[in-house]
């Protein structure tokens, strides 16, 4: 009982946060930050009216890769933010964590009023992080470890518990009859993915990983072919990546394989998969609020000494998208912000 009620504590607590971060996005895009509006509500995600604050400089550091539709969004969502707060916005990513660090510490040098930045590999950026705070430059941290948000002193986090959203999807896996499903690692060493495989694994012992080059969609289509040729027992791929969903469907269709596909984040591609049946469901952990959130956040710190989040990270998922609620996704995804 006593189980029970701490996992709807939680569940409450996931979806409150999640609504207190739209309804914050919302309703600062829907005004104008010193009273001179031009938009309206109903424009295009992120297209307010334009703050009459100083201009200030924040620096977006990921770990994203080259060409991963999954940061388009997030760039996009801090860029609106951006427009909105009279920001100027420095975005720059490497996913070499040592590239990242250094880029984070560039930033520093340069004296920017606010960094934001993912910690796919926190070890590997926890020096540069703590450069930046001490040399006064507010930190917040999105996407991935949230778990380092007290460690690293970050001022707010923004993005989804990994593990949560592992432990979910392992859930729906297990209700399903999963016996045997593939979770798919595109990146070394991040621990996010890790969790979420971890979370997988919890709920269906019988889960196994396979490491891919998420930046070679040609050897990810192999390896994930190789290894549903190898093994005839895997009845679900989990691919952790838009993607590497939308090329594990040609490695699943290359294997003869009779396996099911769930994906993590979502893309144009990913929504229709799910609207013809190809993908079974999508966890959605809204990478343009992501973005949005994380330069907002400082910019509201900066202008108007806000915080948000309590001291605890802002979750923006996890949520799914399967057949019961794709279209109603689909026109956003189709403008690239879902």
């Amino acid at each position: 009982m006593k189980g029970t009620t701490m996992k709807k504590n939680r569940s409450t607590r996931k979806v409150l946060a999640t609504s207190a971060a739209i309804l914050t996005a919302v309703s600062l895009a829907a005004c104008s930050s010193g009273g001179k509006a031009k938009g309206t509500s109903s424009d295009t995600a992120g297209n307010a009216g334009v703050a009459s604050t100083p201009r200030v400089t924040v620096a977006m550091v990921t770990h994203s890769a080259p060409g991963d539709v999954f940061w388009d969004m997030v760039r996009k969502g801090a860029e609106a933010a951006a427009k909105k707060d009279n920001v100027k916005l420095q975005y720059s990513a490497d996913p070499d964590a040592t590239k990242q660090a250094a880029l984070v510490q560039a930033a520093t040098d340069k004296k920017v009023n606010g960094i934001a930045v993912t910690l796919a590999n926190p070890k590997a950026m926890a020096s540069a992080v703590a450069s930046a705070e001490k040399a006064g430059i507010p930190v917040v941290g999105l996407n991935s470890g949230q778990q380092y948000m007290a460690q690293d002193n970050l001022l707010g986090f923004f993005g989804q518990d990994d593990g949560v959203a592992g432990e979910e999807v392992g859930k729906k896996l297990k209700a399903s009859g999963a016996q045997h499903p593939l979770c798919v690692m595109h990146e070394q060493g991040n621990i996010g993915l890790q969790a979420r495989c971890a979370g997988i694994k919890k709920y269906v012992p019988g889960t196994v990983n396979i490491y891919v080059n998420g930046q070679d969609p040609t050897s990810v289509q192999s390896g994930i072919t190789a290894k549903l040729q190898q093994d005839k027992s895997i009845d679900y791929v989990v691919s952790l990546n838009a993607g590497v969903t939308t090329t594990a469907v040609k490695s699943i269709k290359e294997a003869g394989s009779k396996a099911k596909l769930v994906s993590f984040d979502t893309s144009a591609d990913v929504v229709k998969a799910i609207q013809d049946g190809t993908v079974d469901f999508a966890v959605d952990q809204q990478p343009w609020l992501q973005g949005y959130l994380a330069v907002d956040s400082l910019w509201l710190y900066l202008t108007n000494g806000d915080t948000i989040g309590g001291g605890s990270p802002t979750l923006t998922g996890p949520s799914f998208v399967d057949k019961s609620n794709v279209n109603a996704v689909a026109k956003y995804a189709a403008n690239g912000t879902r």
